[in-house]
């Protein structure tokens, strides 16, 4: 009951350094050779929207869009009007900021709710995104009827979700270890199996039209990404101490930047098993009525 308020909080703490260190998308994304991560991350967007079919005019839905990253570069692509809505009132600020200075307001307006009650009328969509779910894995099936509710007949979803693999045994205490490293660092009320999604999906009334785990090969490692060398890391930890200790940056964020830096290593050790997946892609279809 207390999820929404707990990621909420979280938010504001790791909203600017999430920008700080990783961009402006708040997700995975698969590697392209010759293509630097900005660069993948933007193609790898729009593709996602490419899924979608939408045309230009269109109304799509991006959930938890973070401080709109991915928002845009959907817009920019598509020519589609995209609503993005996200429980965090200081990420609705950084991207209202964001999209008027990319010159993008027109096509991109940013709502403050919760995904389990979105404050808006079914049918109301001719799409809906969802590349950074992990919030909502508590609820998964209340929050895929909300899409299913606000989305229009015959239109399309796409999520990537964040899952435990076929190779996770719950047996394991090193397994079971680096999952909740992972879900203590990224404030997730409990990683989902990923035979979960598709059967939620199904379960509310969707048509799975595509599944697949694109962190697996030929996608690069995550460790590609994740993982920052040393003397990086004291680097930034020292700057963030600077600015926590003269008032800039608020108190506790020295200790989120080590909690972050810890979380990084979980995430990576969760890859390199095989046993974790940020990036397991499911496309849905809301059946025509």
């Amino acid at each position: 009951d207390n999820v929404p308020a707990f990621v909420d909080t979280f938010y504001n703490l790791v909203t600017d350094i999430y920008e700080w260190g990783w961009g402006q998308s708040f997700h995975f994304s698969p590697s392209i050779p010759g293509k630097s991560h900005r660069e993948a991350t933007r193609l790898h967007e729009e593709m996602a929207v490419d899924l979608l079919g939408v045309k230009p005019g269109a109304r799509i839905l991006d959930a938890g869009f973070g401080v709109g990253g991915p928002m845009r570069a959907i817009a920019a692509h598509s020519g589609a009007n995209v609503v993005g809505i996200t429980i965090n009132e200081y990420q609705v600020k950084r991207a209202n900021m964001h999209n008027k200075k990319a010159g993008l307001d027109s096509l991109c307006e940013v709502v403050c709710g919760n995904f389990l009650a979105m404050p808006f009328p079914d049918n109301s969509f001719d799409g809906l995104i969802l590349l950074k779910p992990r919030v909502m894995l508590l609820k998964l099936e209340e929050v895929y009827k909300e899409i299913y509710r606000v989305i229009k007949p015959g239109s399309y979803y796409v999520s990537y979700e964040w899952v435990t693999t076929e190779l996770y045994n719950h047996e394991d205490p090193e397994h079971v270890e680096i999952i909740h490293g992972i879900e203590r660092g990224d404030a997730l009320p409990g990683l989902r199996s990923y035979k979960d999604i598709a059967e939620v999906a199904k379960k509310v009334g969707f048509e799975v039209v595509k599944e697949k785990d694109l962190a697996k090969p030929p996608s690069k490692p995550m460790v590609t990404r994740l993982k920052m060398g040393r003397i990086a890391y004291w680097r930034n930890h020292i700057l963030v101490t600077i600015l926590e200790f003269l008032g800039i940056a608020p108190k506790g964020t020295v200790d989120v930047h080590e909690m972050l830096f810890v979380t990084a290593d979980y995430l990576s050790t969760g890859g390199d098993k095989g046993i974790f997946s940020p990036m397991h892609m499911i496309l849905c279809r809301k059946p025509e009525e």
